[in-house]
């Protein structure tokens, strides 16, 4: 296999999944909220496993790959490529309980992250069985779904809005305490990418390693893979 044919290879062990993780994720979100009570994103499509209905043009397609290319540019591969699918648009005040249902809705999105890894650690059983570089190439794809999947499951955990972890605080603190916190909703995501993305080149401009996301996100992600591999009988 040339070096082309890898490269490729590498490109779509790691789109296949991706794509699947963060649609799935989104649809989740968007059934949740529309059992719980709101039906906007049914209203607008938004619960389907169409890619296309999901897909951010800034956060999912040139954000990504401008950061990919600074491999290329000033030699730095970011620990995290940072990027985000189109909101799934919520009534909260329309769920049937605005404060717990928020909870549940934000939940959604990381709990089908961790059904699809947990699905894909049980189907390397089928996986092991396929001829030759069938099997081998579908081991690595499945390996590279449990990967992404529990990134995409923790990193969304993060207790920061806009973060699925971000609501969830906002819909168990005290009500008081909750709408101070819901107000951070406007500087966490420009946070989030000077913690994954600025801080990490600045470092690596003056020889440091400031990478602080991975050391935090990395150990969780192993004792979830560990787990899921042991739920589904994979040594």
């Amino acid at each position: 296999m040339s070096g082309f044919d890898n490269i490729v290879v590498t490109i779509l062990l790691i789109a296949i999944p991706t794509i699947v993780a963060i649609t799935f994720h989104q649809a989740a979100h968007g059934w949740a909220a529309w059992k719980l009570g709101d039906d906007t994103a049914k209203r607008l499509g938004r619960v389907t496993f169409n890619p296309i209905r999901h897909v951010d043009p800034f956060g999912t397609v040139m954000l990504p790959g401008l950061l990919a290319l600074g491999q290329f540019v000033v030699g730095t591969w970011p620990p995290f490529l940072i990027g985000w699918a189109k909101p799934v648009p919520v009534d909260f005040m329309a769920l049937r309980d605005p404060r717990w249902g928020m909870v549940l809705v934000a939940l959604a999105g990381p709990a089908v992250n961790l059904l699809l890894a947990f699905v894909s650690a049980l189907l390397m059983h089928v996986a092991v069985d396929l001829p030759g570089s069938a099997g081998a190439w579908a081991i690595d794809l499945l390996d590279y779904s449990i990967l992404i999947n529990l990134v995409l499951m923790a990193f969304n955990l993060i207790p920061i809005p806009p973060l699925d972890g971000g609501r969830v605080m906002v819909g168990v603190l005290p009500r008081p305490l909750a709408w101070r916190y819901a107000r951070l909703e406007r500087f966490g995501m420009f946070a989030l990418i000077g913690v994954i993305v600025i801080l990490p080149l600045i470092g690596s401009q003056l020889g440091r390693d400031w990478s602080i996301l991975p050391e935090i996100l990395w150990p969780v992600v192993n004792a979830l893979a560990r787990l899921v591999y042991m739920a589904a009988g994979v040594q």
